[in-house]
């Protein structure tokens, strides 16, 4: 059943920036464009059902399967990212150190989300990058909340661990 058109313009008015928004941050920019338009397309194709709540984590859940599909792709780039960061072009003394105080959190963070399971990635970039509640994700990956917990909650110790001395939030969490 497809949204009615007055009802497909609100949809898109109120969450298309708020879903490119989370894609551009997840993916490279041209993706996100891509993908955005794609998860309205399909939104409104296959319309919501009111019953099942706020059209948000709804759209989310779409977000997160687009994403899926590039997950190989995604991981690339958060590898990349990561050799890229340890990499210091000569420049400017002050974009240098800036590289290099970059780099110290960037190739090794890179590196951890790469290598974290996809489900508990998607928990992390949603809860990160989306700004969802724990019942938010829950009901866009269609998991029950005690699972976005579990996951959230796994892949942070991983990425403790994974980053070690690299971790500007070491102190925070250590004290």
């Amino acid at each position: 059943m497809a949204v009615p058109p007055d009802r497909g313009a609100d949809l898109f008015d109120l969450h298309f920036a708020e879903i490119h928004r989370y894609l551009a941050r997840r993916l490279p920019e041209d993706v996100a464009d891509d993908l955005a338009a794609e998860v309205f397309v399909i939104a409104l194709g296959g319309g919501h059902d009111p019953s099942l709540g706020e059209p948000r984590p709804w759209l989310y859940g779409i977000v997160t399967n687009l994403a899926a599909r590039h997950r190989r792709s995604e991981v690339r780039r958060w590898r990349a990212i990561g050799r890229a960061a340890g990499r210091q072009d000569a420049g400017h003394e002050e974009d240098v150190l800036d590289r290099v105080d970059a780099a110290r959190f960037t190739r090794p963070l890179a590196s951890a989300l790469a290598a974290l399971k996809q489900r508990d990635r998607d928990v992390v970039l949603l809860v990160a990058l989306g700004g969802l509640s724990h019942a938010e994700v829950a009901a866009a990956l269609d998991i029950p909340y005690g699972t976005v917990a579990s996951r959230l909650n796994r892949a942070r110790r991983q990425l403790r661990k994974a980053l070690g001395a690299a971790n500007p939030f070491k102190e925070d969490l250590d004290g």
